[in-house]
């Protein structure tokens, strides 16, 4: 069974929409009023001459860290491509030449393309192999080739890096981020 819902006939100055358009006007104009003679700061960021600056939490291009002798760090356990909910990191595993490492990876490809910068790999990673603390964008590019990011191109990102399991390494301060230049935090 339906309920009777009682209609209200709209009078003369509700079918004529004059006092939804004045009240339109008016915030048009009290708007253009503020933006005229109120604040002066405008903030919109003249880029690329100026660039805000990264929240410390800011999740830029995956890096690979490196040993103390220069060996990639990871140690190939599967963990950061399981973990990742866009199934975008590839590994693949061979022995280690040192006894007491078990594998490394021959192969390491992250489609920059899948990847949502969730951050899970760099949580799940036990050895802290992988960072997301470059504070570097993912340029844009003209093939989807290109957003392949493979070991050495994850390296080189982090050359310098020698950083502790849990240290807090950053490849590139977010002041020196912003023009350019980098600067070694071990």
């Amino acid at each position: 069974m339906g309920k009777l819902v009682n209609r209200i006939e709209p009078d003369f100055l509700m079918q004529s929409y004059l006092v939804e358009v004045a009240k339109g006007v008016a915030l048009v104009t009290r708007q253009f009023a503020r933006n005229l003679f109120g604040r002066k700061d405008i903030v919109t960021v003249q880029y690329p001459e100026d660039r805000r600056a990264y929240t410390p939490r800011f999740r830029g291009k995956h890096l690979l860290t490196k040993r103390d002798d220069g060996d990639v760090r990871c140690v190939a356990c599967m963990l950061c491509s399981t973990a990742c909910p866009a199934n975008c990191i590839t590994i693949v595993a061979s022995e280690h030449r040192n006894n007491d490492i078990e594998k490394f990876p021959t192969t390491f490809e992250i489609d920059l393309l899948k990847c949502i910068y969730c951050g899970f790999c760099e949580e799940a990673c036990p050895c802290d192999a992988i960072r997301m603390d470059s504070g570097v964008h993912t340029l844009p590019t003209m093939t989807r080739r290109d957003q392949k990011a493979g070991k050495i191109n994850l390296l080189e990102l982090a050359k310098q890096s020698t950083a502790a399991q849990g240290g807090e390494f950053r490849a590139h301060s977010h002041a020196g981020a912003q023009h350019g230049q980098s600067s070694d935090h071990h």
